[in-house]
């Protein structure tokens, strides 16, 4: 069989049981995290486009984007949360080089998937108005915040399609494809933001406007190639009709349900560190919006390992290769740390500059400034926790992580930042985020190293 590039090679090796040398591990832990680090990368650009360009029209445009920023992450991480129950099963039957099986599981991770992003489209519709008001913004910023609300639930059925088919091209060892369609899917929020908030002046509803379409146009292509187009996917390779496996949907719930709680009680944290913020005035809100929006780009690389982390663990794990599983996982953990320490020197080098591509009010890149410094310090360790999760992801082990993230969030995490926001401003909270970070990526390591986790899932 002819292979496209050397990493489809190295990914049939696990299927088939051929050993792997340490040079082979190292190119296809590259050949697989390089093009997810620029999908990544893409993605939180998107984001920080849409930063950038409202922050020019004032602090209170970027504070009404800023006060429901947490909220839409919510979303949009539940419904990643169901996409993952479906793409982990995906790996393990491609590893176990079962792919009419694996074919099987992504068709009913499109119907639950449209069902589910449908029915949180309702209630975000339903609640678009008062959301603004709930998380404490005022007057001043509340009715754009509502439409953007508005505008990002209407989209939700594109943006699960679009998360669902760059999933199981992951799962399927194809980074390259997702990566080229985050740089498109940028480039299209680019092209519409400037269209809508520059040349039709709609403000803070133009970035909405932007981010939409811009899911609209790549998502629908995106489904098509995994679908129709991916070597191991295609669905016209199919000749038997499709038959409901209520199993698929009982393992993917067993998977997704643990990560869905946790990003709901995540997100919910990060929703009332925005209340702790939001006490502090506009300008505290749009700083710490935006060194948000600067730091993701700088642990966007830990988070393109970690996907290949779970395409290499749920495929050796899959195909029970255990020994290989956990080399992997060592491996990948390793250059997480590595990188993600390089990228919190950049961050703390360049933090006035980032700070200021979002926004030329020159108070809120001071306060920036000194919120990213501040976080600089805990990226190796963020590195750990994000990597090892993205491993214990692959594996199938979802509770005991999402365990970690959560006590380590609530306990550590907000207590000190209610505590040392009274005397320290937002700079207090963001102590209290790298602390909390530091001690989180302690945890995951000592269970990586640990062993259970390649212990909790079978297919």
């Amino acid at each position: 069989m002819l292979f496209k590039n050397k990493t489809d090679y190295l990914m049939e090796s696990i299927r088939l049981g051929r050993p792997m040398t340490g040079g082979e591990k190292l190119n296809l832990i590259a050949g697989l995290s390089v093009p997810s680090m620029l999908a990544q990368i893409s993605t939180v650009l998107m984001f920080f486009i849409d930063a950038s360009m409202v922050g020019h029209l004032g602090a209170e445009a970027s504070a009404s984007i800023g006060l429901i920023e947490s909220t839409t992450w919510l979303i949009g991480s539940l419904l990643s949360a169901a996409a993952t129950g479906f793409s982990v099963q995906v790996a393990h039957f491609i590893g176990a080089n079962d792919l009419v099986k694996a074919r099987q599981v992504y068709r009913h991770a499109l119907i639950c998937g449209v069902a589910f992003s449908l029915f949180v489209t309702l209630i975000g519709v339903g609640i678009h108005s008062h959301l603004p008001y709930w998380l404490g913004g005022g007057e001043d910023i509340a009715p754009n915040s509502s439409r953007y609300f508005l505008i990002y639930s209407l989209v939700l059925p594109f943006v699960f399609l679009y998360h669902i088919s760059e999933m199981m091209l992951k799962s399927a060892g194809n980074m390259h494809t997702p990566s080229i369609m985050a740089v498109l899917i940028c480039l299209c929020d680019v092209a519409f933001n400037y269209l809508f908030i520059y040349i039709m002046k709609m403000g803070v509803v133009g970035a909405a406007m932007g981010t939409a379409l811009a899911y609209i146009s790549i998502s629908l292509p995106n489904l098509y190639l995994s679908a129709f187009r991916n070597r191991l996917l295609n669905f016209r390779q199919d000749r038997v009709p499709f038959r409901w496996v209520e199993e698929y949907v009982r393992h993917a719930c067993k998977i997704s349900i643990p990560i869905a709680i946790q990003n709901i009680l995540m997100s919910g944290a990060q929703i009332v560190s925005t209340m702790i913020v939001a006490p502090l005035g506009n300008i505290a809100i749009a700083a710490h919006s935006f060194a948000i929006t600067a730091e993701s780009l700088c642990y966007m690389p830990g988070y393109g390992i970690g996907d290949a982390a779970s395409t290499l663990v749920g495929q050796t794990h899959g195909a029970g290769r255990m020994d290989l599983c956990k080399n992997f996982a060592y491996m990948t953990v390793g250059l997480g740390m590595g990188v993600m320490a390089l990228m919190g020197v950049v961050m703390y080098v360049f933090a006035p500059e980032m700070i200021g591509v979002l926004s030329p009010v020159e108070s809120i890149r001071e306060l920036g400034t000194v919120c990213l410094r501040i976080e600089a310090f805990a990226e190796p360790f963020f590195a750990a926790s994000i990597v090892t999760y993205s491993v214990c992801v692959g594996a199938g082990d979802t509770m005991k992580p999402a365990a970690i993230n959560l006590s380590t969030m609530w306990l550590v995490r907000l207590t000190l930042a209610y505590g040392l926001s009274k005397s320290y401003g937002l700079e207090g909270v963001w102590i209290a985020m790298a602390t909390e970070l530091t001690f989180r990526g302690i945890l995951f390591l000592i269970r990586l190293f640990r062993g259970s986790w390649m212990k909790s899932f079978q297919c």
